[in-house]
């Protein structure tokens, strides 16, 4: 009878952090607004610590197996921001991770994400973002119900890029760490 693979060789579906950041252009000159990286990219020795393994349990305590979670979506769990003295330095973290990716240190998506796209993901989850119309000026109010389509397009391109392998979080994690219990 077939054995089943130990849990460290057997892959894992963890979660996800998306966070929005000031635009950069790579060689291509496509504009990049946005990255996702595995959540055991958040526990990598150049990402400022303690704070980001501390954000790391945070972002996978109770997710469901693959789900990426905006930066804003954590803000808004601690309360609104008030408590993310408590956990560390979310800018430090973020910067640290954009540094990463660009350096090739550890794998992600990167995106342009169009402008109501970005500022839905950077909003809260409950949080609605107003557009007006310069030239009419009629309102279209985006809420829950478009950030969470946004999520689902991301969540289909992070598909498509880690078709046959997950995102590499980098080396030189703790042991165990490039799989994340959820």
């Amino acid at each position: 009878m077939p054995q089943p693979e130990p849990a460290s060789v057997a892959p894992a579906l963890g979660s996800y952090l998306l966070f929005a950041h000031e635009p950069y252009y790579p060689a291509d000159a496509h504009e990049i607004n946005t990255t996702v990286v595995a959540a055991a990219s958040l526990l990598h020795p150049r990402v400022r610590q303690p704070d980001g393994a501390r954000i790391h349990d945070l972002l996978v305590r109770g997710r469901r197996p693959g789900e990426i979670v905006p930066l804003s979506t954590l803000t808004h769990e601690l309360d609104g921001g008030a408590r993310w003295p408590e956990l560390g330095n979310w800018e430090a973290v973020t910067e640290d991770l954009l540094q990463l990716v660009r350096d090739h240190d550890c794998d992600a998506l990167s995106l342009g994400l169009p402008e109501i796209a970005r500022a839905l993901v950077c909003a809260g989850p409950r949080s609605e973002v107003q557009a007006v119309d310069p030239a009419s000026g009629t309102r279209r109010v985006y809420g829950p119900a478009e950030r969470l389509e946004v999520l689902v397009e991301v969540g289909r391109l992070l598909a498509r890029v880690e078709a046959g392998s997950p995102l590499w979080p980098g080396s030189g994690l703790p042991p165990g760490s490039s799989t994340d219990s959820t």
